[in-house]
């Protein structure tokens, strides 16, 4: 008999739990909070943003630096990807260098060649890849 009101209690428990609680609509609201905060992380630096860092402290030379490199390792991973999928390659290394130190200068060469080109707010990543499509043609 202990045991039939112990349920009867539990069920009565889960019944006045309003349905916002439900651990359902606590997973949806985390899951949903958790994309909001990986979308907006996500996006692209613009040549306004990584000009700014470099001028912003100490140290933000180095940072630009850092990212360039990340940008540029970015761009090789994801040309591989697409060439694996299917799509025309546009960069080809041929077994030559290129190595994290050569991505700055890759990066002011492009800016260069093209000046009147790139706009403030376009992403690093479309320089870095006309730069590395540029060099290393196939």
């Amino acid at each position: 008999m202990g045991l039939g009101v112990r349920m009867v209690a539990t069920m009565r428990l889960f019944t006045m739990c309003p349905p916002l609680l439900s651990p359902y609509f606590v997973r949806a609201v985390v899951l949903l909070l958790a994309g909001t905060s990986l979308a907006a992380s996500a996006c692209a630096m613009s040549l306004r943003e990584l000009r700014a860092l470099e001028k912003s402290e100490k140290q933000g030379v180095h940072y630009a630096n850092y990212y360039l490199v990340g940008v540029m390792e970015g761009a090789l991973e994801a040309h591989a990807q697409a060439v694996r999928s299917g799509a025309t390659p546009t960069i080809c290394l041929n077994g030559r260098r290129l190595e994290p130190h050569m991505a700055k200068s890759l990066y002011d060469t492009e800016l260069k060649r093209n000046a009147g080109v790139y706009e403030a707010d376009m992403p690093v990543q479309l320089v870095m890849t006309n730069a590395l499509a540029t060099v290393y043609t196939c």
